[in-house]
């Protein structure tokens, strides 16, 4: 077997800077929120959010499950991809700490600034959509993130086109600068 191997096989080499997480945060329309349930599966869920005050912000009513589980234990993750609206090629997974909310001040920001995301084009359907969010059942939930997973697309097609600088990338993470190579080591391959 032949080692075809190159640096896109390094995707930590890809990540955005805080500038880009940023700019994707408040560009992008969904995000999935995962949670883990009470008999251990990873579980998801595609939300519309809002960006504020480096948290991400999200609603759903009280009686899912997803609420016991976050409740049970508020570990949470949230992945945004570019593909969702944003100027930003790439992906975004946070890991995070959820902390729900039920005030009338939280409620009055978020469900407009929610209502206006989803509709930014109509003030009467950004109107209906806010009078549909402002439920008795429904609850926010932030999520303060703790860690960031980031993969740049536009950095990997440049290098893969040879066109990326050394001095963009970078640093590897130790699932590429460690891992791979006992995996490459097992394979027979040489260290990178």
């Amino acid at each position: 077997m032949s080692d075809t191997s190159h640096d896109h096989e390094m995707v930590s080499i890809y990540a955005f800077s805080d500038d880009q997480i940023d700019t994707l945060m408040r560009e992008a329309s969904e995000c999935v929120l995962m949670w883990g349930t009470q008999d251990g599966w990873p579980v998801g869920v595609i939300h519309a959010f809002v960006w504020h005050e480096g948290k991400v912000w999200l609603t759903f009513a009280a009686h899912r499950h997803r609420a016991a589980a976050i409740r049970r234990d508020n570990r949470v993750s949230v992945c945004v991809t570019g593909t969702s609206g944003s100027s930003v090629a790439g992906s975004a997974t946070c890991k995070g700490l959820g902390t729900f909310h039920d005030d009338d001040e939280t409620k009055a920001w978020f469900y407009r600034a929610l209502a206006h995301k989803v509709r930014p084009d109509s003030q009467a359907g950004e109107d209906a959509f806010h009078q549909l969010l402002d439920s008795p059942l429904r609850v926010i939930l932030s999520i303060d993130p703790v860690k960031w997973i980031t993969y740049d697309g536009t950095k990997a097609g440049r290098d893969m086109a040879g066109r990326l600088p050394d001095d963009e990338k970078t640093p590897r993470l130790e699932a590429d600068a460690v891992r791979m190579n006992r995996e490459r080591e097992k394979r027979g391959l040489p260290p990178r």
